[in-house]
């Protein structure tokens, strides 16, 4: 089941890496960092912002 992240709480975070904005994939479960070309997983609702979590993308 995937659980949908509060609003407030995806308009105040930020990439670890560039502190650039984040885009929430709701099918995937992650945040997305397209300048870091990373994904943050979120667990149970939790966004794991972490770079070592992070999985790299391709674009």
């Amino acid at each position: 089941m995937t659980q949908v992240l509060d609003r407030k709480l995806l308009e105040s975070l930020v990439c670890p890496v560039t502190r650039g904005t984040l885009v929430y994939d709701r099918e995937a479960n992650e945040l997305i960092s397209r300048n870091a070309g990373l994904a943050y997983p979120v667990h149970e609702g939790v966004p794991v912002m972490l770079p070592d979590a992070a999985r790299h993308i391709d674009d």
